[in-house]
């Protein structure tokens, strides 16, 4: 039996659980997985990543999502076609490619008992179990109202499960200063408190009737649930990115990279890329970095990025590029991607002569941004249904933004239920501060106040953070403008406790001691999440400033983890006085130099709608015939007729025809129809007679 070659076995700040182990049989070969784990994990950790090939035109095909909301990792498990990314591995389970197409069993040997479906009432039904599902159902729950809670996962807190690294905002609002796989646990267990709200995972919603009714698969089981009032936090999925290359395997979204990662323990990875400057592609590379991963470079259109600028920092401090006025030309690859080419665009994002740059890598993160998934609300609004939304459902935001968008609309859902309640007027506006935009950057400004020990503050940009002025013990921190989005400020006494460095979502903070330095030397003390194994009491270390330049080589003195460090190191390192308080981080990669590149040709057609294989040529020269009717592109060419239902090639046609000078009035979008999801027939049947 071949054993795993990918598992993460030690993480700077996941615990590796102890997992049983099963086998499974891939092409006719024996392979080790863990019980429980989806297949696309069990095959990743085997360093297979192509999980057969296109029957339309031979196009190799791997995971894309990690979702279940497309086909890419289809596979053949026990003589079933399955998504591997959401099903799990059973032992002695024989999977093999979709190659071709696979037999059908005898008809006249399948049977079924038509069972009637049961059909449950509530209160209400919230489709999605992330930190606006939750807290809305937290506060339904308080008043006593009959909730249902689903999702598709095996556990709730939605994306915060895949999140290493602490959140920002309060501690005292949203948990800021807290990981978001511990927040997850904090708003479960809090759920747990509420008898009145069932919990069920493993539940995916796929469709609203026009009865008013919502169609659930429950653990592999039909029903029918009937609420009083929905409420949609499904939260958001990843937008896609048309460009040469962009269906080779390897190319993917952030979000199935952490779930590999984070959920699975799976190193996906030896040299990532990543297109997209926000909090989502940052963060991704963060983590890949936290994996051991090295991230060869990240791509952003725009003159800056869109993320949190402490968060950009601390991949650039890591030794990460940042290629702003860049943007991806191709990516090329026989059968796995194998490189990426990036140019430097104008201000009409177009690339400027000369200055291509290709770079080997193995994996490209597409992360430029996330769509509302709203498909349940609007037709539920269409059928007449009381329907709200919540967090990402509702507007694209951070987590802790979420949060109290499901706290209000759980309030406001009660009281059209007939209790009486009060939202509290700091919520909202609590909720506007945390969705908010980053704001002005500033430059550094340093303030000791005549004192031989005091914290640096290297964040210079105005977003909701204060988690620092709440853990000092002396209160010496303070916001200087006040409220929750200006920047932290050093007055008063410093006793060198280093709990705001640790703290600190955006690792922004670093300590100077000169009490026990010789004369013209200081102590800095930087946080680190990353493995250990960088910084190893008595070795050398390059440190860095806010940007990631290079600013002196210095001896780590100590390394320390104490329980409130809650996994973050604390690495002391003693430094020339006059660079002590510019030293930001420590750097652990040295850029890659780029590749020449001659040949500028886009070869073949961009792939548009990756389950049928349709490329933009074809596309536009249905535009160009006159078709405006989103419908009648899927009748001609079968766009969006894939197992995805047009959740990836939508908003990528409608961006098609803005190109093409059709006006959004002109557009007639695809007919929202059920079901949402792909369902086996034998699942809305019954179960199987044998």
């Amino acid at each position: 039996m071949k054993k795993a070659v990918n598992r993460i076995t030690d993480h700077p700040i996941l615990p590796i659980p102890d997992r049983k182990t099963v086998s499974f049989t891939w092409k006719g070969e024996r392979y080790e997985a863990f019980d429980g784990e989806v297949i696309s994990s069990a095959l990743f950790a085997h360093d297979i990543k192509i999980f057969g090939h296109h029957f339309h035109d031979g196009s190799p095909q791997g995971i894309f999502c990690a979702n279940g909301q497309c086909a890419q990792c289809n596979v053949i498990a026990d003589g079933l076609p399955v998504k591997a990314c959401m099903t799990p591995v059973r032992n002695g389970m024989v999977i093999n490619p979709c190659e071709g197409l696979p037999d059908l069993p005898e008809t006249e040997k399948l049977k079924s008992d038509f069972k009637e479906v049961p059909v449950l009432q509530c209160d209400v039904l919230v489709i999605g179990a992330g930190p606006s599902g939750i807290s809305a159902a937290i506060e339904l729950g308080k008043c006593g109202k009959d909730v249902i809670v689903i999702d598709d996962k095996t556990s709730p807190g939605g994306k915060l499960v895949l999140q290493t690294h602490t959140f920002f905002g309060s501690i005292s609002d949203c948990y800021a200063g807290t990981r978001g796989i511990d927040i997850a646990v904090i708003l479960s267990r809090e759920l747990e408190k509420y008898p009145s709200v069932k919990l069920w995972l493993d539940s995916t919603a796929v469709a609203v009737f026009s009865d008013r009714r919502a169609g659930i698969v429950k653990e592999g089981s039909y029903v029918i649930v009937e609420p009083k009032i929905l409420l949609n936090a499904a939260g958001a999925r990843e937008k896609a990115l048309a460009f040469p290359g962009c269906d080779l395997p390897g190319v993917y979204g952030a979000g199935a990279f952490q779930t590999l990662l984070n959920r699975d323990l799976v190193r996906t990875s030896k040299r990532l890329f990543i297109i997209g400057g926000g909090n989502v592609g940052i963060i991704a590379g963060y983590h890949a970095l936290q994996a051991g991963i090295r991230v060869v470079g990240l791509v952003e259109a725009l003159p800056k990025v869109g993320g949190y600028l402490v968060h950009a920092n601390k991949l650039q401090r890591f030794g990460v590029p940042l290629f702003t006025s860049h943007s991806v030309v191709k990516c090329e690859g026989r059968e796995y991607v194998e490189s990426i080419t990036i140019a430097e665009v104008d201000e009409k994002f177009r690339p400027k002569e000369g200055t291509l740059k290709r770079f080997d890598v193995d994996t490209v993160l597409v992360a430029v941004g996330l769509n509302s998934i709203d498909e349940m609300y609007r037709q539920a609004k269409a059928f007449g249904m009381k329907v709200y939304a919540a967090g990402d459902a509702d507007e694209i935001a951070e987590a802790s933004a979420a949060m109290f968008s499901g706290k209000i609309k759980g309030l406001e859902i009660a009281a059209e239920l007939g209790e009486k309640v009060t939202i509290p007027e700091e919520w909202r506006d609590k909720n506007e501060i945390l969705k908010s935009k980053p704001g002005k950057v500033t430059s550094q400004a340093f303030s000791r106040n005549g004192s031989k020990v005091f914290p640096v503050f290297h964040c210079l940009q105005e977003i909701p953070c204060n988690p620092c002025t709440e853990i000092c013990p002396n209160g010496s921190i303070t916001i200087r403008d006040g409220g929750l989005l200006g920047l932290p400020h050093f007055q008063g006494k410093c006793s060198g406790c280093m709990k705001c460095v640790a703290i600190c979502p955006g690792l922004a903070i670093t300590l100077v001691d000169e009490r026990k330095s010789p004369e013209g030397r200081a102590v800095v003390t930087v946080p680190f999440e990353l493995s250990a194994s960088y910084v190893v009491e008595g070795t050398e270390a390059d440190l860095v400033d806010i940007e990631g330049s290079f600013l002196v080589r210095a001896k780590i003195d100590r390394v320390s983890d104490r329980k409130f460090q809650d996994r973050t190191l604390l690495v002391s390192l003693e430094v020339p006085a006059e660079v002590a308080e510019k030293v930001s981080g420590i750097r652990i990669q040295q850029p890659d130099s780029p590749a020449a590149v001659e040949d500028t040709a886009e070869k073949g057609d961009t792939i548009v709608c990756r389950c049928e294989r349709v490329g933009e040529s074809t596309i536009r020269n249905e535009i160009r015939k006159g078709v405006r009717d989103l419908n009648a592109l899927k009748a001609t060419i079968r766009c969006s007729m894939g197992s995805c239902g047009g959740k990836t090639c939508t908003k990528l046609i409608e961006r098609i025809c803005r190109k093409e000078g059709i006006n959004d009035s002109e557009i007639t979008s695809f007919t929202d129809r059920p079901l949402e999801m792909e369902v086996t027939l034998e699942t809305f049947a019954g179960p199987p007679a044998e």
